[in-house]
């Protein structure tokens, strides 16, 4: 199961977050978010994939900073269509090994009737709670109702995941990361000390609960 740390932004909180030996590291490039990356942080992950996650965003802006930031996977976090995925998808075929990520909110099991349309347009889909803002909302959606997702993609679990979810996340029989589809975590802001800035304690802690 692979570890996905997103809202990353300080270049010193970076270091000590890639050192923990977190999978994916993710970077907000939606300037209405309090993550924003407004600029280039002085590091960048190398032992670690960069995620970019952009919400709504034109085309030629995704394509602009992945290629300055050379990320490894995009996230589409807004409304994009398959049809836009379509053409950002062939206008990013010089790199060839990027993937590609649609993160959807979930409130309820119909909430996933969506997912349908996006099959086979993205590798990975991601399942956040549906709230006020896009993302980054620290709030958990009822984790069950992913028992009720019928797709062939692989997610990643998002929303809430708080540093005293260890033990639930891995010794419940019905939770949700006992899906063989389910591939990963994704963890922001209830590990964090200020927006953007992750406390490399509770991580830690975490991820050795976690067995990571």
């Amino acid at each position: 199961m692979l570890v996905k740390v997103c809202g990353m932004r300080e270049a010193d909180n970076i270091r000590e977050v890639e050192a923990l030996g977190v999978d994916w590291m993710g970077f907000i490039f939606w300037p209405k978010s309090s993550r924003y990356v407004s600029e280039m942080p002085s590091y960048l992950p190398t032992k670690c994939k960069r995620v970019g996650v952009f919400v709504d965003a034109s085309i030629g802006d995704v394509m602009t900073i992945a290629e300055q930031y050379q990320l490894d996977i995009i996230q589409l976090h807004g409304q994009e269509s398959p049809s836009y995925i379509t053409q950002l998808t062939s206008h990013l075929k010089s790199l060839t090994s990027i993937k590609f990520i649609k993160a959807f909110n979930i409130a309820t099991a119909a909430d996933l009737e969506v997912t349908k349309r996006y099959e086979g347009y993205v590798d990975y889909f991601l399942f956040d709670t549906k709230g006020k803002s896009v993302g980054g909302n620290g709030e958990k959606f009822d984790w069950s109702v992913l028992s009720e997702y019928r797709g062939n993609t692989p997610y990643l679990l998002s929303g809430g995941i708080a540093p005293d979810d260890a033990k639930s996340l891995t010794s419940s029989p019905s939770h949700p990361l006992t899906s063989p589809l389910c591939i990963g975590i994704d963890l922001n802001s209830r590990f964090e000390s200020a927006p953007g800035m992750k406390d490399i304690n509770k991580l830690r802690t975490f991820l050795k609960e976690l067995s990571i």
